[in-house]
């Protein structure tokens, strides 16, 4: 049995880093591994986070695995304790997740202070390059990156943002796993009655709103008259991290009706809702390392169109089990529309997903962790 510790957000603290933390020691803890995550009792100071709320509304989970809020993200006292705890579990491996720069020197500092001790640090880096850059960020970064023995990336994209930054750092790209911690899909007709939605053609933009997602793109791709025509509409369903004013305006001055918010962050519970409404999933990201939403849309065999930036189109076949476009709002429409020509698509690309599974399972990725 090997004893691994996870450092980082687990419930109650919500989110996609959250739920993957959560779903990987759940991997462990069911192939016989010893496993705990050490979490934060502060990850973002107020008034560096842009949501409604850092917890989730509901939480009715239960763990087999202990969760141990330690770590304020902004008092070093505490950084120094949680890699005492850490330390005194005598671990056999040390899995620290990095999604940018504001957390290097927590987990940097953590991660230094437990390779005195020889213990296997592993660094799972989701993005090396923020988003949203700052002066400093590629210090930061590359402060956490020297902390561990080697890395483990979602994706291509991301190894190789790590070895521009620094070529000595030891660096393997996996893969995202498919989220299994989330409920199965349920009847359509319930669903849409649930969302007080008519039965129709639907596309999906699932996920927090933030500028480089694009949500302007597909909003853009919606105004061809052919998708007004056939009434296809898209459902925007996330916490807006953006002002939701700008988005109103565009959806305004295109004068489309075909478009759906909501404007709230899906809880565990409803995700399940939002994708048994939905043909399709649209990710028109204009930057990207990898996505949490390729992956649950993955799980529920909903074909996607994305966008080719970051490490999306590392998982979809182009026009096999999804599209490949650019982020000309005119070429998302084209699929849009070929998507919907023919009823057939939907189950030829459905069952296309559903054959790639097992490579994204998250046995596969735990083994390849402990090789």
């Amino acid at each position: 049995m090997t004893k691994i510790i996870i450092v980082g957000p687990a419930s109650p603290l919500r989110g996609g880093i959250s739920d993957f933390n959560e779903a990987l020691a759940k991997s462990f803890f069911e192939s016989g591994n010893n496993i705990e995550i050490v979490s934060f009792s502060l990850q973002y100071p107020k008034f560096l986070f842009p949501g409604k709320s850092q917890n989730r509304v509901t939480n009715s989970n239960s763990y087999p695995y202990k969760i141990s809020p330690l770590i304020n993200s902004i008092n070093p006292f505490t950084w120094w304790k949680a890699a005492k705890y850490i330390i005194s579990k005598k671990p056999d491996k040390v899995m620290i997740r990095f999604w940018m720069p504001f957390f290097a020197p927590c987990l940097g500092i953590i991660a230094s202070i437990i390779k005195k001790k020889k213990i296997n640090l592993i660094g799972i880096v989701d993005n090396a390059v923020a988003h949203e850059k700052r002066v400093g960020d590629t210090q930061l970064v590359n402060f956490f990156l020297k902390k561990c023995h080697y890395h483990i990336t979602l994706s291509e994209k991301v190894k190789n943002d790590i070895k521009t930054i620094n070529d000595n750092i030891k660096v393997k790209a996996l893969f995202h796993p498919i989220y299994n911690n989330y409920k199965p899909l349920i009847d359509k007709n319930t669903a849409l009655e649930k969302l007080n939605l008519k039965d129709g053609k639907y596309i999906l933009f699932f996920g927090l709103i933030r500028k480089y997602k694009g949500l302007d793109l597909a909003i853009r791709a919606m105004a061809d008259q052919k998708i007004i025509d056939q009434n296809i509409k898209l459902v925007i369903a996330g916490e807006f991290y953006d002002s939701e004013e700008v988005y109103n305006q565009l959806i305004n001055q295109l004068k489309l009706k075909n478009i759906i918010i909501y404007n709230e962050f899906v809880e565990t519970d409803r995700v399940p809702d939002f994708f048994s409404i939905s043909n399709l999933v649209i990710l028109p990201y204009k930057s990207a390392t990898q996505s949490g939403v390729t992956q649950l849309a993955m799980n529920y065999n909903k074909p996607m169109i994305v966008t080719n930036v970051g490490g999306l189109p590392e998982i979809i076949d182009h026009l096999k089990d999804g599209y490949i476009s650019s982020s000309d709002p005119k070429e998302l429409s084209k699929y849009i529309l070929d998507y919907f020509s023919d009823p057939i698509n939907e189950t030829k690309m459905s069952e296309a997903l559903s054959l790639k599974q097992n490579l994204y399972s998250w046995n596969h990725f735990t083994e390849e962790i402990l090789k």
